[in-house]
């Protein structure tokens, strides 16, 4: 049995983009001459969902290693490789987590991994990601670093250090980010820079939620 799940919260300053600058979605360009009526219209962008990497369900106490363009539920590899893990260590919510370095065969050039999801947003509003941050303790370096993108921009780098971490014990902690969506859809992405291990920082929990204007957790 895994041991109950512990957060230790240490939510960062959020990071809110505002004005023109560091747009996160640029404007299409537009050619001249008439539009092809033949032209198919651009599919809508579905909610955010599955935070908790909860799909596909793997049998218990095992591990999958998913590659660039491969999808895990709503989200798509957008780099190198990631595991999906069930069971193996704590998860901070539901069975399975995200390591964001996959397990590669050539160890010493081994890749940061990184994760992506494209949802719904309504250009203007302002929204807030949680997510629950931890790192794989079986391999160095002991401090593993990783950045979340909005749009492709760095919205905030993160560190988390595994010394005297464990399976039962992985020592959760809670991060957040803010951000202005600039579009009708908008692609959230975790991603490693830890390079030449492939025990990379563990994702898990990950939720997106639209702020009112008197919301305080927003800034």
């Amino acid at each position: 049995m895994l041991a109950s799940r512990t957060y230790v919260t240490a939510v960062t300053a959020a990071v809110l983009l505002t004005g023109t600058t560091g747009t996160a979605l640029a404007a299409p360009a537009h050619g001249g001459g008439r539009a092809s009526h033949l032209a198919a219209a651009p599919s809508a962008a579905a909610p955010f969902s599955d935070g908790s990497f909860e799909n596909p369900r793997l049998a218990p106490n095992s591990m999958r290693t998913f590659t660039t363009g491969q999808s895990i539920g709503p989200w798509k590899v957008t780099q190198a490789t990631v595991d999906l893990v069930d069971g193996h260590w704590q998860a901070a919510d539901g069975q399975q987590t995200v390591d964001l370095n996959g397990t590669e065969q050539d160890l010493p050039n081994t890749h940061p991994g990184a994760v992506s999801q494209t949802f719904a947003t309504t250009p203007g509003a302002t929204y807030t990601v949680t997510y629950a941050l931890a790192g794989n303790h079986e391999r160095g370096p002991a401090v593993k670093t990783g950045k979340v993108l909005v749009d492709g921009q760095d919205f905030q780098d993160f560190s988390f250090d595994t010394t005297g971490k464990s399976a039962t014990d992985m020592g959760w902690v809670k991060r957040q980010v803010t951000f202005e969506a600039t579009g009708s859809s908008t692609t959230l992405t975790f991603a490693s820079t830890t390079a030449h291990t492939p025990s990379g920082p563990v994702i898990d929990d990950v939720t997106v939620h639209r702020c009112k204007p008197s919301c305080c957790c927003c800034g």
